[in-house]
């Protein structure tokens, strides 16, 4: 993993997890166990599947950058063909709050969002490779 890659992971998993843990006190007020346990998840869920991509993309990126876009585009829909196996999977679970389940995702995705931004914009990253001084076009010195 690169530096930048967990900088940026980094920068968005601390948000993910302060807003997580808010949301699951504000869960557990306003529908107890279950929605404590659905926000939970949610959340979790969220910065599973943002970080997976991540370090995929970034994987990707090393180690063949032409592909880069299409790789982006199939691990973004193979996240969200998890992500509606998975709703289709709790849509019957007794053991927590759908409504606490899909606040606790769109939080977790907010914060995620934000989080990684932020960590873009604060990061100092080459477009370009710089030439080296050492050995400039057509051989010369």
């Amino acid at each position: 993993m690169q530096s930048n890659d967990a900088r940026i992971i980094r920068g968005a998993a601390i948000p993910t997890a302060v807003v997580g843990v808010l949301a699951v006190a504000i869960g557990a007020v306003t529908a107890g166990v279950d929605g404590a346990g659905g926000v939970a998840l949610g959340v979790l869920v969220a910065a599973v599947f943002f970080a997976g991509g991540q370090l995929s993309l970034g994987y990707v990126g090393r180690r063949w950058p032409e592909t880069f876009f299409g790789a982006a585009f199939l691990i973004y829909t193979t996240q969200m063909g998890f992500l509606l196996g998975l709703l289709l999977l709790l849509r019957d679970a007794s053991f927590l709050d759908g409504r606490a389940f899909a606040a606790g995702v769109l939080a977790g995705t907010a914060a995620w969002l934000g989080g990684q931004v932020r960590a873009h914009g604060k990061l100092k990253t080459l477009y370009v490779e710089p030439e080296s001084t050492s050995a400039s076009p057509g051989g010369r010195p």
